[in-house]
């Protein structure tokens, strides 16, 4: 016996979170074809609940509905990426100085485990490992800020330029040209100077922004 579709509310709700996390993840291309039919029968939720879906990535700018020709994954020009970085400077720079000013000795413990996480990594050689740290310490310093509008705000950006994070983490020489950056974050954080926590947290995503540049021009 089939069971039936998610429908309604919660059937939206199974959609949109299963899509951001493809989208989030990587699984879904640039591009690439959304098609209702198949969404709904990958997840188990009815072909409204996937519309329903589709039409609130659009709106965070994830998703482009076609007129006649269903919705594609939105490719993100690297003019965008840019842009984007710059918002994301701003907000990166307020969390990392909120998480100064928040930081206890456990979440300290914590940064600097990461920190030397990283170093390990990159002594390793293991770039895809040194990215998934890399977002960790992201998500850790919005954590310990607890500024939850700037965190939502980052998390819809961060979205967006996902594809052109994974190609610039994979860059040869680019993990050890981040790597300081990171830990200099890592550092005003813990000593809990949140004037040095944001400068460096800038600076980190003015390198992003100048190899998201490079990568135009190359």
């Amino acid at each position: 016996m089939s069971v039936a579709p998610q429908e309604g509310a919660a059937g939206t709700r199974i959609a949109l979170e299963a899509l951001r996390a493809a989208l989030l993840s990587g699984d879904l291309a640039p591009g690439q074809r959304l098609v209702e039919a198949e969404l709904a029968a990958s997840h188990g939720v009815s072909r409204a609940s996937v519309r329903a879906a589709l039409m609130d990535l659009a709106a965070e700018g994830l998703v482009e509905r076609i007129p006649n020709r269903g919705a594609r994954v939105r490719v993100v020009t690297v003019e965008e990426a840019v842009a984007i970085t710059e918002c994301r400077m701003v907000l990166e720079g307020l969390c990392a100085a909120k998480a100064a000013e928040r930081v206890d000795d456990e979440q300290a413990a914590a940064l600097t485990a990461l920190g030397r996480q990283l170093q390990q990594s990159v002594a390793d050689g293991e770039p895809v490992v040194y990215s998934a740290r890399n977002r960790e310490l992201h998500r850790l310093v919005r954590e310990i800020s607890g500024q939850e509008v700037a965190t939502g705000l980052l998390d819809r950006l961060n979205a967006q330029i996902v594809r052109h994070q994974f190609r610039l983490a994979l860059r040869t020489g680019r993990p050890q040209v981040s790597l300081p950056e990171h830990l200099a974050i890592i550092d005003a954080i813990v000593r809990r100077d949140p004037a040095a926590a944001e400068r460096a947290a800038r600076t980190h995503l003015a390198s992003v922004i100048a190899a998201l540049q490079e990568s135009a021009e190359g």
